[in-house]
């Protein structure tokens, strides 16, 4: 699927390509040891013989390792998608840009050994987590009863919210990894270079944190609680630390096989040096986290991963959203308005400019990436049929195509033939609350066209009735025309009615309005369009009014005109 594409991934301009590259600089730094190694593998590269690249040199065989990290004291949300999405987008360009020849993996590791903190509020049994709080998730009792723990619970929870976007990934449990011995390599270095890993963390904290800091969090093995306690003796030779526990006992504990985990930079840095990780994204609000973390990875012998910052999601009033306040948009909002993919581009445009996270961005983030998919499949972008121009002068890129990151190199091959903004205007007119009113118009205006034949028209026309009942029926607002405008709404009436009868030329209407308009004398033009949403639909802007008047139907426009104009 991905395969062929290295001459254009190398001219893509997208950030995901560019992204791309810097994981491919990376890789020439780190597994290369000479400069005539470097210089052999970037003739390779340029020329596209990524095949023969990894031939020659073995190393690149070795899997690419994209990370992203997942909270499991809370259930999956709207972020955990963006974690999830982002670095997905990157690898199929990665994919692209090597022509899949270098193997890649995306691990989504759970951090279910952090103690549970704080309860979150939308669980029940909340007097049972209470007693549970400061444990390792994984050793909190679920609250719904579901599963050996409430971090198992979450973990399940994760990876059926995953699978039901088709993710390509691979589960990690940080419990798992401190249990098994996967990190003991990575947490010995960490005692025998504590005095190393101190001195870079010392100076971030604060003078009362600084002295009881200690990059190790025991597990009480009395109370089970995840401790933030010094560490009081430290003895490489046998792999242990002591630390007081609750009571004050001076307690031994090794720092491999569970009994104790990191804290959470130095985590970071470990699980990059453990897991080999070569990529990972973050919010602008870890910034000063990844600089910290990337000092002790490389203290560590690790090689901190190429990392991307992105621009934090804003609300409605352009406050930084919080799960905490609860403002800005729920997964499960967004999904409910707008469709997947919908959200996928809302998270692909732009990543480094703070957006507006909110209900009214899903009917324009919708129409987006429909307007691009149909720009994709309408041969120009598509990569089948895409070839340079004879007269060689540039041409747009098909992988530049937002729709192609979106889908992570496959996009659909059929969109929607009604924009979104379009449905919603249709369904104001008709008061649908039913897709199937909504049908008995699309199948009018698309002779032969069915939910079965067009399954995107069909999920936007549910999105469509659900925002209206929520939000446009709510806010609607009808006004009486004025007297110019009653007059040009006669003669618009008058136009319409001149028309074949069942016309549906979105054009030859659209063209009937204009002339309406101007010989009504409105300047500028759009006030004449305002005037037929405030008056005909309660609302002060929308789309095409020919395109919503093909597909409403001439006869029913005729009778919306009747009803709120002509009407006494």
């Amino acid at each position: 699927m991905l395969q062929g594409l290295t001459p254009l991934a190398r001219e893509a301009r997208a950030w995901t390509f560019g992204e791309a590259r810097n994981i491919v600089a990376r890789l020439m730094r780190v597994r290369l040891d000479t400069d005539a190694e470097r210089d052999l593998a970037g003739t390779l590269i340029a020329e596209g013989r990524i095949g023969e690249l990894v031939e020659t040199f073995p190393q690149f065989a070795r899997p690419v390792v994209f990370e992203c990290g997942y909270g499991a004291s809370g259930l999956p949300h709207l972020g955990t998608f963006g974690e999830v999405t982002r670095p997905t987008m990157v690898r199929a360009a990665f994919r692209a840009l090597t022509d899949d020849a270098i193997p890649t993996r995306l691990l989504v590791v759970s951090d279910d050994m952090d103690g549970l903190r704080k309860i979150p509020d939308n669980v029940p049994n909340r007097a049972m987590l209470e007693e549970d709080r400061d444990k390792p998730v994984t050793s909190v009792r679920d609250p719904f009863g579901e599963h050996p723990s409430f971090g198992a619970h979450n973990n399940a929870r994760l990876r059926a919210f995953l699978d039901s976007f088709g993710f390509e990934y691979e589960f990690m449990s940080a419990t798992e990894n401190y249990r098994s011995g996967r990190y003991d390599d990575v947490l010995r270095r960490v005692l025998a270079l504590f005095d190393q890993v101190q001195a870079i963390m010392l100076p971030t904290l604060g003078d009362e944190r600084r002295a009881t800091f200690s990059p190790f969090l025991p597990i009480s093995p009395k109370s089970g609680r995840v401790l933030q306690a010094p560490t009081v003796e430290r003895h490489p030779d046998r792999g242990t630390i002591v630390f007081p526990d609750e009571d004050g006992t001076l307690t031994e504990a090794p720092v491999t096989g569970g009994y104790v985990k990191l804290q959470w930079r130095t985590d970071w840095a470990a699980r990059w040096t453990a897991l080999d990780v070569d990529y990972e994204m973050s919010g602008k609000d870890l910034v000063d986290s990844i600089r910290v973390s990337s000092r002790i990875c490389k203290v560590l012998g690790g090689e901190p991963p190429e990392t991307f910052t992105f621009e934090l999601f804003m609300d409605e009033h352009n406050q930084k959203i919080s799960k905490s306040k609860g403002n800005g948009l729920t997964m499960e909002e967004w999904l409910r308005y707008g469709a997947p993919e919908s959200l996928t581009y809302y998270m692909f445009a732009s990543p480094k400019s703070a957006k507006r996270l909110y209900f009214d961005v899903i009917p324009k983030a919708t129409d987006e990436y429909l307007q691009h998919l149909d720009a994709y499949n309408r041969g120009s972008q598509h990569l089948e049929t895409f070839h340079r121009p004879a007269n060689d002068r540039p041409a747009p890129n098909p992988l530049d195509n937002p729709a192609w990151s979106v889908n992570a190199g496959a996009p659909p091959a059929k969109g929607s033939p009604v924009s979104f903004s379009l449905l919603l205007n249709l369904v104001s007119a008709a008061n649908a609350s039913d897709k199937a009113i909504l049908w008995g118009f699309l199948s009018r205006y698309l002779p032969g066209a069915t939910p079965q034949s067009e399954p995107m028209l069909d999920r936007l026309a549910g999105y469509a009735i659900h925002y209206y009942e929520d939000f446009v029926l709510p806010a609607k607002r009808f006004r009486a025309p004025t007297a110019k405008e009653r007059a040009a709404f006669a003669d618009l009436a008058a136009r319409l009615r001149a028309l074949p009868a069942g016309c549906q030329d979105a054009e030859l209407i659209q063209n009937e309005i204009y002339e309406a308009g101007k010989a009504a004398g409105f300047e500028p033009l759009r006030a004449w369009f305002q005037a037929l949403y405030e008056v005909l639909l309660g609302q002060s802007q929308g789309p095409r009014f020919g395109s919503f008047a093909a597909i409403f139907g001439l006869r029913e426009t005729l009778d919306l005109i009747e009803a709120h104009v002509t009407a006494p």
